[in-house]
């Protein structure tokens, strides 16, 4: 398994032309990545056990044990490599497959309008950066003044959390690999982890129409398309949204005109 040291020179061997991450002192490379360490630590203590399920549900869905780290450095995303166990599994259509894959992660589009990417110089770290973009690393530079982020604080920001959930779908693949016995209920990690999103996302904003436009939208996809629900779904609460962002405009218009 890789371990913190592994990351730590690959991203400084790679990216040695970067602000944050060119040659400098000793003192301050390591100050860098003690700073990105402490922001991480309450987001690992997440990442690592929601890891730990995604392990076992893979194994115990019939993978072998090394498709957890392949799932989690290729797709790097935590709803979606769930949802990428049953769609395996199911051989979902590729058109299917990008149709989900663009909707569960769209919200990423507007995360890099205010990632502090400026910081970060070169292009192999852009790259890098554009890949790891993920909630928890978004949410950890969110609450960072951008002036006191270095390029290589960014960097490693990103590296921790891909360190946490990686080790903890290597350590839930392996532990489920050695147990003889099929647990019953890690299917249920997905809908629990979506659940509990949702209801955070309504007590952040008690915007009732929304998860009522979610529920007529996943139960008309439910008689319309059984076998594609997810996919439909999404589409028709994506197209709800929309139709009810332009009404809502139209009538603050004419609230303004009268």
């Amino acid at each position: 398994m890789p371990s913190i040291r592994h990351y730590y020179c690959l991203v400084t061997s790679a990216f040695p032309e970067l602000p944050g991450l060119e040659a400098s002192p000793a003192e301050s490379r390591r100050s860098d990545v003690r700073a990105a360490a402490r922001d991480t630590v309450s987001v690992g203590f997440g990442l690592f056990p929601l890891g730990l399920a995604f392990g076992l549900l893979l194994v115990q869905s019939g993978f072998a044990w090394w498709w957890a780290p392949i799932f989690s450095l290729t797709i790097y995303a935590g709803s979606l490599e769930f949802l990428a166990i049953g769609l395996v599994l199911a051989v979902t259509p590729l058109a299917s497959v990008a149709m989900t894959t663009f909707l569960v992660n769209f919200r990423h589009v507007f995360y890099g309008l205010s990632f502090p990417m400026h910081r970060v110089r070169g292009r192999l770290a852009k790259v890098y950066s554009m890949y790891a973009l993920t909630d928890e690393a978004y949410a950890v530079t969110a609450g960072k003044d951008p002036d006191t982020l270095s390029g290589r604080r960014v960097l490693f920001i990103q590296v921790f959390c891909q360190l946490y959930w990686v080790l903890g779908g290597v350590v839930g693949a392996v532990v489920g690999n050695a147990i003889p016995m099929q647990l019953v209920g890690l299917d249920f990690a997905l809908t629990a982890l979506f659940v509990v999103l949702a209801l955070d996302a309504f007590r952040a904003r008690r915007d009732i129409p929304t998860p009522i436009l979610a529920l007529l939208s996943a139960l008309a996809a439910l008689v319309i398309a059984r076998e594609q629900m997810l996919m439909v779904a999404m589409t028709l609460f994506v197209a709800a949204l929309m139709v009810r962002f332009l009404l809502h405009r139209r009538s603050g218009k004419d609230a303004v005109d009268a």
